[in-house]
């Protein structure tokens, strides 16, 4: 077929192929541009042969282009949609937009495509631009799993109008019924399948799932209304602990701990609502709380190995009281006692000739007292006074772990809490099947299933201890270089300050944020 001819050259096509054939030579590269903007179904590949026939003449037709389709069409790599080109005048090649549409349908079908064609306007196509003529449905995907949970009260006290905090009423612990809602997860939903162009299904994407985080021991969950909805097992004590929410049993203790309760261990929470009296120790895997508001004197020992101490009172240790908490310590005021948290401790008014060892100690910065004793975090120490005139020696040290020790010690901890799970893992294999069968179980059987669930308890409660541990640790060497003694008030000559290495002691009254700086501390 001829498609154009004048004295200089001849254009033609076979079999899709263009071809020219140079007459005369004379004839530029300019005026064959104008040749392919009149003739759009020519598509030029070889423009340096063109050039090179143009320049110097040929004996013969030679091959310089491709013979366009009048309508192509261009499917998307992802199979999502397609584009048509048209490389004729619209006007030549549709006379209405019906007859137009049904054109392009015969078209489409040709190239595979049957799903998502859209209808064309006749103006769209006279534009000349490329049209979108095909469009997939792509795969919708599922709402995700939403979980809301009980909120939990803050264990903060509130800041009063003159700066002082309030320990006297924290909501420390929070009382659970019996089938009480803790928290309900709605289910991730399922996702709408796409389609792309060719009618080939994409496959759905589902909204992603979200556990409910909590002890299947002492919490369940069951389906309610299309939601799956987290109640306690028995009455207790509401802990979030590691993420996860557990009840715990609670002992409530109506008056002292004293001649008519003996010492006190408890596999759960402890409210005291009097005091502990000289002599007496307690200890509790979950939180305790002394109500009573002249606070304790003389105890031996009061120990949270996996929670929270709360002392609405104060101390009045005599050299003998020791306070251990695997969580926070908050109490009003400690006299001559040693108190040792894992976490933190809250003082609201003074800490008198204590030891104190913690990760921060807090005491109230608008009028708290640090007199006398050793202080130790290896975080911070905040007060607003700092030893007393009579210049009473008073011991503020932060402690900056030695890497390569903290990484050992993270290690051998690391392998405790292994072995640890390996019994635990042991324990639970002979518990779980039998947990069906308990009202079937004589006394025997059921004693000895009952012991096997308590050391079950304490091997987990051991495992709580060790992963708080560890992460004390990890959490200590993150902070190596925020380390701050802060005494917003009056710190006293007799003050010893010490930061890892470094230290000094006051000889005159000072204030401040007192940092390791440039090697030295900045008095």
């Amino acid at each position: 077929m001829q498609i154009f001819e004048n004295d200089y050259i001849v254009l033609t096509e076979d079999q899709s192929i263009v071809y020219i054939e140079v007459k005369k030579v004379g004839f530029s590269l300019k005026d064959f541009d104008i040749i392919l903007q009149k003739n759009k179904r020519v598509k030029l590949t070889s423009f340096a042969t063109l050039r090179t026939a143009l320049q110097k003449g040929t004996d013969e037709r030679v091959e310089i282009g491709n013979w366009l389709p009048p309508v192509e069409i261009e499917i998307s790599k992802d199979r999502m949609k397609a584009t048509m080109f048209l490389n004729e005048d619209p006007t030549v090649l549709f006379h209405d937009e019906k007859s137009m549409n049904n054109q392009i349908k015969e078209i489409v079908e040709k190239a595979g495509i049957q799903f998502g064609v859209i209808s064309i306007s006749m103006d769209a196509v006279m534009s000349g631009n490329p049209i979108l003529i095909a469009t997939g449905q792509p795969a919708q995907k599922g709402e995700d799993a939403k979980i809301t949970y009980i909120k939990i009260p803050d264990r903060k006290p509130q800041i009063l109008e003159d700066g002082r905090a309030d320990y006297l009423d924290m909501n420390f612990i929070y009382e659970i019924e019996k089938d009480a809602w803790l928290g309900e997860k709605t289910p991730a939903k399922p996702g709408v399948p796409g389609k792309n162009i060719l009618g080939e299904e994409i496959p759905a994407i589902d909204g992603e799932d979200v556990a409910l985080n909590y002890d299947t021991a002492s919490i369940y969950a069951q389906e309610e209304d299309g939601k799956i909805i987290m109640r306690a097992n028995d009455s207790g004590v509401l802990d979030y602990t590691n993420e996860t929410f557990s009840i715990q049993k609670h002992l409530l203790v109506k008056d002292d701990v004293g001649l008519e309760t003996g010492n006190l261990t408890f596999n759960g929470s402890i409210t005291i609502k009097g005091s502990i009296l000289p002599g007496y120790s307690v200890v509790a895997t979950g939180d305790i709380q002394i109500e009573g508001k002249e606070g304790v004197t003389g105890p031996k020992l009061i120990e949270s190995t996996g929670g929270d101490v709360y002392i609405k009172g104060g101390i009045f240790g005599n050299g003998e009281t020791i306070v251990r908490a695997s969580g926070n310590i908050y109490v009003k005021h400690t006299n001559e006692s040693t108190l040792i948290a894992l976490k933190d401790v809250f003082i609201s008014s003074y800490a008198m000739g204590s030891d104190i060892k913690a990760q921060n100690v807090y005491v109230n910065e608008q009028h708290g007292k640090i007199i006398g004793g050793r202080i130790e975090a290896t975080n911070s120490i905040h007060s607003a006074t700092s030893g007393n005139r009579l210049e009473r020696k008073t011991e503020l040290i932060i402690v900056v772990p030695d890497r390569i020790e903290s990484a050992k010690r993270i290690k051998e901890k690391r392998e405790q809490m292994i072995n640890l799970e390996r019994e635990i893992a042991d324990l639970d294999e002979k518990v779980f099947p039998l947990r069906p069968f308990l009202d079937q179980m004589n006394e025997i059987q059921r004693k000895s299933y009952d012991e096997t669930i308590a050391k079950l308890a304490e091997k987990e409660s051991e495992l709580k201890y060790l992963e708080q541990e560890a992460d004390k640790i990890v959490q200590q060497i993150k902070n190596t270089g925020d380390e701050m003694i802060e005494i917003t008030k009056e710190a006293y000559p007799g003050t010893y300050l010490q930061i890892g290495k470094k230290s000094t002691t006051l000889n005159h009254i000072t204030c401040g944020k007192f940092k390791l700086e440039h090697g030295e501390i900045n008095v």
